[in-house]
């Protein structure tokens, strides 16, 4: 079964992450609709700028959660296929950096302080 992760562009320019099993055309006129309430409902129209389908329902719902906790320029990194920048913007989240460092520097030993 295919499933599939998705961005919208909602009305205020705001992005909207989520995942479906069903076709992306019934979940865009869903939120559309105002079907569900919530975050789009308030937000309409809302446009699809982003899928990318997966093969397992698992995954796409794992995907979903990452792209949440992305920031807008992320997101739009990704939106535009750029690859160079949502690197580039990866490595600069304060967490990659601390982790870039202790991989210079060969690693953390032992356990917790």
């Amino acid at each position: 079964m295919t499933a599939f992760v998705y961005i919208l562009r909602s009305a205020d320019e705001t992005y909207y992450v989520g995942s479906t099993r069903k076709s992306l055309e019934s979940r865009l006129a869903e939120h559309n609709a105002g079907t569900f309430g919530g975050w789009t409902k308030s937000r309409r129209p809302v446009e699809l700028v982003f899928q990318e389908p997966f093969e397992r329902v698992d995954d796409a719902i794992a995907a979903e959660r990452q792209l949440k906790g992305w920031s807008r320029a992320k997101k739009e990194a990704l939106m535009r296929g750029d690859w160079s920048k949502l690197r580039n913007l990866a490595a600069s989240s304060p967490f990659d950096r601390l982790r870039m460092r202790t991989s210079a520097a060969g690693g953390v030993e032992g356990g917790a302080a």
